[in-house]
């Protein structure tokens, strides 16, 4: 998808306006886990998560073309749709996002923000998405996947940088929405020559990726009811699942309680903020014999609301 000179170009890029995050081993964290965990905190971005470093690789390609008059349109939980009105506004180039009922308030309130039209559309994210698409074909916008060659280049940079730091990792758990970070992380290992094992975390209840891995081909479910909204996917991406598929060690599912009990970790051993998607690795970390190992944690995004975040602090699962 990308040679080592695209990839250095493009953090060259994003670096600009986002700067590296830190990848830091925690000892508390580590005790609790019985391995050496580093913590890529993607959470420390000027988003709150990974998915700025694609938005502002793929507003970098658009703007070096014609950029559509109607402006963008795209569906998002919260983290992609932050990612893209933050790149475009330096360009003043309109953006529309479609989110589900019920979304994130306080990820709403952040597009919003960086200046993106938040519209409510549809029971959940795939609705959103088809509803995105369909607007996108009448010429009105154009449309901006959560899975593409521009993004996923662009979270790539967040791998290279954590390979430069610790370049021995054993294994890598890397959370799982529509694909663009575990795609960026095989990638980059794969043009690094690395041996690190890579491992997709999914929620049980949001498991199209999990099942499509094992079947060998595309899996779509009813459902994707979790409050880690960025792994709330029902229909992969054809082109993320063949990377997963030959790259992918394996892909684990974890429940919501696990990623609670996560969320408390972290806070409690890092005093860091985790989303749902955020705290996925280390859910399945905890669930894995990994005694003794050197292991990445992919800190995604930090972006929960206050009272989801209250409630897992009290004991609770939302």
């Amino acid at each position: 998808m990308f040679t080592r000179k695209q990839l250095d170009a493009t953090s060259d890029l994003v670096h600009k306006t986002v700067l590296p995050t830190p990848t830091l081993c925690w000892p508390q964290l580590s005790e609790a886990l019985g391995a050496e965990a580093w913590v890529k905190h993607e959470n420390h971005t000027p988003i709150g998560a990974f998915k700025v470093r694609g938005g502002v690789a793929y507003i970098d390609e658009l703007v070096k073309h014609t950029p559509p008059q109607g402006g963008l349109i795209t569906a998002t939980r919260g983290n992609h749709g932050q990612s893209i009105p933050y790149a475009a506004r330096a360009y003043d180039i309109p953006v529309h996002v479609l989110v589900p009922e019920g979304n994130s308030a306080e990820k709403n309130a952040a597009m919003a923000g960086w200046g993106a039209y938040v519209e409510t559309f549809g029971q959940d994210f795939d609705e959103a998405r088809v509803e995105a698409e369909r607007r996108a074909a009448t010429g009105e916008f154009e449309y901006v996947t959560s899975f593409g060659e521009h993004l996923v280049r662009g979270v790539a940079t967040y791998a290279l940088e954590m390979f430069s730091a610790i370049a021995d990792l054993d294994t890598v758990y890397v959370p799982i929405g529509m694909g663009s970070g575990i795609c960026g992380v095989i990638l980059v290992r794969d043009l690094l020559g690395l041996k690190t094992e890579v491992v997709g975390v999914v929620s049980e209840s949001a498991d199209a990726v999990a099942q499509s891995f094992e079947a060998g081909h595309i899996i779509e479910t009813d459902t994707a009811e979790t409050f880690a909204d960025g792994m709330a996917c029902r229909v992969p991406s054809p082109d993320a699942m063949a990377i997963i598929n030959k790259g992918a060690a394996r892909v684990v599912r974890v429940s919501d309680e696990d990623i609670a009990d996560a969320i408390r970790l972290i806070y409690s051993t890092t005093h860091n903020v985790a989303e749902g998607a955020g705290a996925a690795a280390c859910a399945a970390a905890a669930r894995e014999d990994i005694r003794g190992k050197k292991v990445g944690l992919v800190l995604s995004g930090g972006n929960i609301d206050q009272d989801w975040f209250a409630t897992i602090l009290a004991g609770s699962t939302p």
